[in-house]
């Protein structure tokens, strides 16, 4: 199997990492504030989105990311430059780089918080449910689950056919699923649901928006997915291995800074082929063909 091309490489005017605005107005109701904690697996720092009608007053703010001064100083900017007040903070996953602010943010803000987990949402939170629609300011957003990157993820959806994908699908590169939580299984089916929504844009939890053609990015997943199982297979072909050794093998050009991010998803990949019968996984973590 040869390797899939990424469609995203030949669209033009992608930025190039480090240089997304800080804050952006992306369409009529979704405005982006970028959060000053860019990494190498959190790109160019987490997107914070501002979703709201305009001229209703009211803003749902989506992954406040980390509880920097700073990032809520240029949100409550953002906010003014609406005329709006935050009624609703809604999450996307757990992670710290998206929901570490959310309960404090929802405090001083006089929110609400709303996500998959009660951890996440918190006593006097909302847990969200796929196929629930919330409503800010008039603005109606669809719940879309999406495990798979970890057990809560949510996407959300908007009237305009917009997705909100958070880490499910990154703008730029690929998501990891993350082991144990991520499971590639459900991380597969809910990139097909993303796919069967036909989204107009993707607004990505890092990196920049996906516009030109969302459906291809999502097929890219999906055939990249298939290529590094792909890859798997035919490295065990050659005798058992330990996930850490497939990694140097799969990602002998990757940069070794990324190699404990690959090996999650190598586990989550080795997880799956184990249930497809296709891998023997044994206990002393190396994996096998199944004869």
């Amino acid at each position: 199997m040869s390797e899939p091309v990424d469609p995203r490489l030949s669209w033009p005017a992608v930025p190039d990492i480090g240089a997304m605005p800080r804050e952006a107005r992306l369409d009529d109701l979704v405005t982006r504030v970028l959060a000053p904690n860019p990494s190498r697996m959190a790109l160019d720092g987490t997107n914070t989105y501002l979703l709201g009608r305009p001229g209703s007053g009211a803003v749902a703010l989506v992954d406040p990311g980390p509880p920097d001064p700073g990032h809520l100083a240029r949100v409550r900017a953002a906010m003014a430059a609406l005329d709006a007040s935050c009624d609703l903070i809604l999450v996307t996953h757990h992670h710290i780089d998206h929901a570490e602010a959310a309960l404090p943010w929802a405090a001083e803000l006089g929110a609400t918080v709303a996500a998959g987990s009660s951890t996440v949402a918190g006593p006097d939170g909302r847990v969200l449910r796929d196929g629930e629609t919330v409503t800010v300011g008039g603005l109606r957003v669809g719940v879309v689950a999406t495990p798979g990157h970890c057990a809560d993820h949510l996407a959300f959806r908007l009237e305009t056919g917009a997705v909100l994908v958070g880490d499910h699908i990154l703008g730029r590169g690929t998501s990891v699923v993350t082991f144990p939580e991520g499971d590639l299984l459900a991380y597969l089916d809910s990139l097909r649901r993303v796919h069967d929504l036909g989204p107009s844009v993707l607004y990505p939890g890092h990196g920049p928006e996906m516009r030109e053609d969302p459906t291809a990015v999502v097929d890219f997943y999906l055939a990249h997915r298939r290529y590094r199982e792909g890859q798997i297979l035919a490295a065990l072909s050659a005798g058992p291995a330990t996930p850490a050794q497939l990694v140097a093998v799969i990602y002998a050009t990757v940069d070794r800074a990324l190699w404990p991010f690959a090996e999650q998803s190598t586990r989550a990949a080795l997880r799956k082929l184990a249930a497809d019968g296709t891998v023997e996984l044994a206990a002393d973590d190396t994996a096998r063909l199944t004869p």
